[in-house]
């Protein structure tokens, strides 16, 4: 059966599993007190260009999020989202689990866009009353957005400054982050994102790993005895070696962004096959995550033999399904995907 279903639906990259096979008889320390881990860290500052940044490996990036915002806020304050932000969506109310509010709101194409945001937080600090609300001390955003949409430097730069207003913290959640910096309409870089946000992550488990997320915090910002707190939440591996081995093997000779370009490449084909024969986009995504719109013939019909993920119902019946394509992704795939619709 073929499969677009998502971009986590595989192992890892061949190069991120001969590393592991390569030093699985290494004798090293727990919890990322080795060398491959150390070196991990220093990669991913030399491709961020902040040498001073502070770098930890989560397992995954429910935990990342969860782990990020709940230890940077105070009880009273919370953290602002998109409404279909992936926190206020698709985590379970793992943050309101931790006892911060996800303070949702409206989004464009998945976007928050910095006039809606400045809009609420002049609301919330005139108003009289707001002893007895949940603070914003928080915006997060995710890049790319949960319908494949990206944030401009001028967007980002946006809420960095409405960021330094009002006193608050910028997260980005980066668990697609390579097929965002890779797209062909992409005009941020990694250094930019170091630069700008406060904190932010580096998605290994869609990008090539086995699981996995490297949490980057601009020098100064990690919260007090950050490792501590990962382990009070469950989200440090005592093998740390684990995640320091794949990131060490991913950000050796441009691997994460190689492959992360595999998907693009990959996705802009799987764009022309539906266009050519005539097929509805419900957006124009640049990224690896396509959003089809099928009705319920072509879905049973194309069912048959590809997986594809559910998105939404529309009024008038058709669904919104969508096609991802990753890291691994083939040129086969998208040939025998053109001959199955």
């Amino acid at each position: 059966m073929l499969s677009f279903e998502s971009d986590y639906i595989l192992g890892a990259h061949e190069k991120v599993l001969e590393a592991l096979i390569k030093t699985n008889n290494e004798v090293m320390s727990g919890y990322g007190n080795d060398i491959h881990t150390q070196n991990a860290k220093n990669l991913i500052k030399k491709a961020c260009n902040s040498p001073d940044s502070e770098v930890y490996f989560l397992t995954g990036g429910t935990q990342a999020n969860q782990v990020v915002i709940s230890t940077m806020l105070k009880s009273f304050e919370g953290v602002i989202s998109a409404k279909t932000g992936h926190i206020a969506l698709h985590e379970v109310g793992a943050i309101e689990y931790t006892g911060h509010k996800v303070i949702e709101l409206e989004a464009e194409i998945g976007k928050l866009k910095a006039k809606i945001v400045e809009d609420y937080l002049k609301n919330f600090w005139s108003d009289e009353n707001n002893a007895m609300m949940v603070v914003p001390k928080m915006i997060y955003i995710s890049h790319p957005t949960e319908y494949g949409t990206l944030y401009s430097k001028e967007e980002l730069t946006s809420l960095r400054a409405l960021c330094d207003e009002y006193g608050m913290k910028l997260f980005l959640d980066g668990a697609r982050l390579g097929y965002g910096l890779m797209s062909r309409e992409s005009d941020l870089s990694l250094p930019d994102i170091a630069r700008l946000c406060d904190v932010f992550y580096i998605g290994g488990t869609k990008i090539g790993a086995l699981c996995g997320e490297a949490v980057v915090f601009k020098k100064g910002e990690a919260p007090e005895r950050f490792l501590s707190q990962t382990k009070q939440h469950g989200a440090m591996l005592a093998k740390g070696r684990l995640t320091g081995v794949q990131f060490e093997a991913l950000f050796t000779d441009n691997l994460y962004f190689d492959i992360s370009k595999n998907a693009i490449d990959r996705a802009e084909e799987l764009k022309k096959l539906f266009a050519f024969r005539g097929y509805e986009f419900f957006l124009d995504s640049p990224t690896n995550q396509q959003f089809i719109i099928l009705n319920d013939e072509q879905m049973a019909k194309i069912g048959e033999k590809c997986r594809f993920g559910f998105w939404e119902k529309l009024p008038d019946g058709r669904t919104v399904v969508r096609f991802a394509t990753s890291f691994a992704t083939t040129k086969e795939e998208i040939q025998a995907l053109a001959e199955i619709i």
